[in-house]
């Protein structure tokens, strides 16, 4: 793990998706350890259950659920109480790189829905609580699928694309309530996200590219302590911006 602050998150409340693995889990765990309350959400309970017994002693309230169902946003602000100080909306998935000719309706929706759907929700209803508090952060997990077009299949593609467009209509509409938000971009990443590759085309034309440009894996650790600045007081005059946590991949 890259190094902790302690006592950053004292006296925050956040809330993560996805937190039962991968980065979602990086993230809450560095958010507890550094004196965070957090509220953890994830569809499989068996991985809140692991991550409960990580976080032993520390303040963590889990809810098992779909970041898209009303019911599992409801039972997060219940879980949440009175006040949230930071949202990480991490939770997303893969799209099979399936081309254009070959996307069908399923696929396209469910991406949408999980990608980008469920965090808008999420974001709109921790808002109220953020405005009247007069501050809070907001960060989503874009990609780099979200500065290239050459990265994922064109549902995943454009779901993330559309991920920073609500990033920034965030951060400008409610910026002058205190409110920030900001995107974070991973490149390659070692987490347990299934990506199979579902289209042979896609795979003459997105491969030999890859492999040419695509740094090293990065570590989901390093994921979220990228993540967890953009929370934290310390990246305080930054709003609506999108940063690249990619091994250098977007300058290629």
């Amino acid at each position: 793990m890259t190094d902790t602050t302690a006592g950053r998150f004292t006296g925050s409340t956040v809330v993560v998706t996805g937190a039962g693995s991968g980065i979602g889990r990086a993230t809450a765990v560095r958010i507890a350890r550094e004196g965070g309350r957090v509220v953890a959400t994830d569809v499989v309970a068996d991985r809140l259950d692991d991550l409960r017994t990580e976080l032993d002693g520390h303040d963590l309230e889990t809810v098992v659920g779909d970041v898209t169902a009303q019911e599992t946003i409801d039972a997060v602000l219940v879980a949440a109480g009175d006040r949230v100080d930071g949202l990480a909306n991490v939770a997303g998935i893969m799209d099979r790189f399936l081309p254009p000719t070959e996307v069908d309706d399923a696929t396209w929706e469910r991406v949408f829905s999980v990608n980008l759907t469920g965090p808008m929700r999420l974001t709109r209803a921790v808002l109220p609580l953020m405005i009247a508090a007069g501050k809070g952060s907001v960060v989503n997990v874009a990609s780099e699928a979200a500065l290239r077009g050459s990265t994922a299949g064109v549902a995943y593609t454009s779901s993330k694309h559309a991920v920073v467009g609500f990033t920034r209509s965030v951060a400008f509409f409610h910026g002058p309530q205190g409110i920030r938000a900001n995107a974070v971009a991973p490149g390659a990443v070692a987490t347990n996200i299934e990506a199979p590759m579902g289209s042979e085309y896609a795979a003459g034309r997105i491969g030999p590219i890859s492999q040419l440009i695509v740094p090293a894996a990065a570590s989901a650790d390093q994921l979220a302590a990228a993540i967890t600045w953009l929370l934290s007081d310390g990246s305080a005059n930054v709003n609506g911006v999108v940063l690249p946590s990619d091994g250098g991949w977007s300058v290629v």
